[in-house]
């Protein structure tokens, strides 16, 4: 009785302080400026179910690809035998489900057995590609300190919930053995079974116990540090798949209110002195420069964000030595989201700390350095779009602070005078086709 009500207590905790956790991440997403993603829905179930379910976009890197399987498919399987462990530890009953499961009990967790040895070994893998090899782009310099250490906890506590497993399954096959001269049957537990050889039957229940409740507390520890942690993308990978930007990648949003200021500028029958139309409001700031004026969907992004470094790596401007790191831009927003977040919490909606995301998280040079290719968009396992952002804050400058390089600034002065980059008259144009040679 005294372990079902502690096991009850801490079920209870653990999952209101994580349900706590994960509002409070909501309220800082619904922060961001409004956005309709409710349109095409069958097309973004595709998606959904194709890259966050299926790992679409993972397979570009096949090794890392089937390492990340190996742990994801346990990570959803084990899921089933934590359904039996929550309802032994509430009940006090013990592997309640294996009368009347039979073989397909022990099937089913022979599987989940073999996919837990699987995952301990892409775990290792994962912390020597890490710590060992070092890959490049799980070491540049916005994945040291923090981010370095969240990376190489979640993957030490993976393996200590395995370790749990199997102690758990092991001790509970030998004790088994011993008290009914038959196994359960489990496949892995009946190949380490010689370590539990020569026991005694309190031991081994002593084992079993330390093993269940290993791994329930590993969960629940677990569970709670997710809000925490990048490895929030596990949850948040399917809405932000499902709410992906549809349309083509080269097609860049505009302003509303910006665009019918324009149509009216070039509409000889508009009367300028009309009152604006119903329904459009006049912005409170052209483009970003801070979170709140990003869209929900980019605050999503930022929290959906795997740290895994692909866009980063695939950036033409980082591989010649910018300073822009896509994986940083997402970093920084979702650093940022969390300090305004919790200030509006602490002194109110209406607090101001006088920082803001451009300038004192994210500078200048790194959102000029981009070349709008898309490529981070591309190659993001989970449809992160970090090329929203940086558009947006660059917005800013120009619309807001007339701040842009000087080699745009020709560029564009040719373009408004020309109708072209360069700097000679539309009627020279296609001078070059009349030389000869």
């Amino acid at each position: 009785m005294i372990s079902n009500i502690l096991f009850a207590v801490l079920l209870v905790g653990s999952m209101s302080f994580f349900i706590w956790n994960i509002l409070k991440i909501r309220s800082n997403i619904r922060l961001g400026r409004d956005l309709d993603r409710s349109d095409r829905k069958s097309e973004r179930l595709k998606t959904m179910l194709l890259v966050a379910l299926g790992q679409k976009k993972m397979f570009t890197r096949p090794i890392p690809a089937l390492l990340h399987l190996m742990i994801y498919s346990a990570f959803i399987l084990t899921q089933i035998e934590l359904i039996e462990i929550f309802v032994d530890g509430l009940s006090g009953s013990h592997r309640i489900f294996r009368p009347d499961l039979g073989g397909l009990y022990t099937f089913i967790i022979s599987f989940i057995e073999i996919l837990s040895v699987l995952a301990f070994i892409a775990t290792l893998i994962f912390l020597s590609r890490r710590n060992l090899i070092k890959v490049p782009r799980l070491n540049m310099k916005e994945m040291k300190g923090w981010p370095k250490m969240d990376g190489n906890m979640i993957l030490f506590m993976e393996l200590i919930l395995i370790i749990f497993i199997l102690t758990m399954n092991g001790a509970d096959e030998a004790m088994h053995l011993q008290e009914y001269g038959s196994s359960y049957g489990f496949t892995i537990s009946s190949l380490i079974g010689p370590i539990f050889e020569g026991m005694d039957l309190s031991t081994l229940h002593t084992l079993e116990r330390v093993g269940w409740w290993g791994h329930i507390i590993m969960v629940f520890t677990f569970i709670n540090y997710l809000p925490y942690s990048k490895h929030l993308h596990i949850f948040l990978a399917f809405p932000n798949t499902y709410y992906s930007n549809l349309e083509k990648k080269g097609r860049f949003t505009n302003m509303e209110s910006v665009t019918t200021e324009v149509k009216l500028m070039m509409d000889p029958e508009a009367d300028p002195y009309a009152a604006p139309q119903e329904g459009v409001t006049e912005p409170q700031r052209f483009g970003a420069k801070d979170v709140t004026d990003l869209t929900w969907k980019n605050l999503m992004d930022s929290y959906s964000c795997t740290e895994c470094g692909r866009c980063t790596s695939s950036c033409p401007a980082n591989v010649t030595g910018k300073l822009l790191s896509p994986r940083k831009i997402m970093m920084d927003t979702r650093d940022r989201l969390v300090e305004v977040g919790e200030n509006k919490r602490k002194h109110g909606a209406d607090h101001d700390d006088g920082k803001s995301l451009l300038g004192d998280y994210i500078k200048e040079e790194e959102l000029w350095a981009c070349t709008s290719c898309n490529a981070c968009v591309q190659e993001c396992p989970v449809n992160i779009d970090p090329l929203a952002i940086i558009i947006d804050l660059r917005r800013y400058l120009v619309m807001e602070e007339s701040k842009i390089p000087t080699e745009l600034a020709g560029m564009l002065t040719n373009i408004e005078n020309n109708g072209a980059p360069w700097q000679f008259s539309p009627a020279d144009r296609l001078n070059w086709a009349n030389e000869e040679g």
